[in-house]
């Protein structure tokens, strides 16, 4: 193989692998999304897929968690998925918010703890990512990066 051929191949591959995220398939990226959406719904424009809580999930949960959490979140998105298909024949993404909050629901309610760890995990990240995310800090909080104002000379009684 002559240089020309490798630096091509090297740019493809390199090309491919920003070009697709690190986490997930593209149907658990879509399960994921609609989690986020379902714990907090996008009411007057303002909910977690508008903020991109979706996309702060995969990147936290590919950069910050074990290989063993994301394999259990992945496991448990599959099966979440598989009970919206037994329950709704459609996928978890397509059901509605009433049908998504009820299969959520029976995940917190489980005696397996590794459901129960999914769920709260799930609830507790999205709900972290809503509320440090830029709109709802600004916008909602009315976070000041630097509060106030600091009056550095000032004439103390002694």
């Amino acid at each position: 193989m002559n240089r020309r051929e490798s630096i091509k191949y090297i740019l493809i591959a390199s090309g491919s692998a920003v070009a697709f995220p690190g986490w997930g398939e593209p149907a658990e990226q879509d399960i994921l999304a609609s989690v986020a959406d379902t714990i907090i719904p996008g009411k007057n424009g303002m909910g977690a897929l508008a903020v991109g809580v979706d996309r702060f999930l995969q990147r936290l949960f590919d950069n910050c968690y074990e290989i063993d959490a994301q394999e259990n979140i992945k496991k448990q998105l599959a099966a979440l998925n598989a009970n919206a298909q037994s329950a709704h024949q459609k996928s978890f993404s397509q059901c509605n918010q009433q049908q998504r909050e009820a299969l959520l629901l029976r995940f917190s309610d489980s005696s397996d703890k590794a459901e129960k760890d999914f769920f709260t995990t799930m609830k507790s990240e999205t709900i972290r990512g809503f509320n440090t995310s830029k709109e709802v800090m600004l916008q909602h909080l009315k976070y000041k990066i630097a509060p106030g104002h600091y009056y550095g000379c000032v004439d103390v009684k002694a």
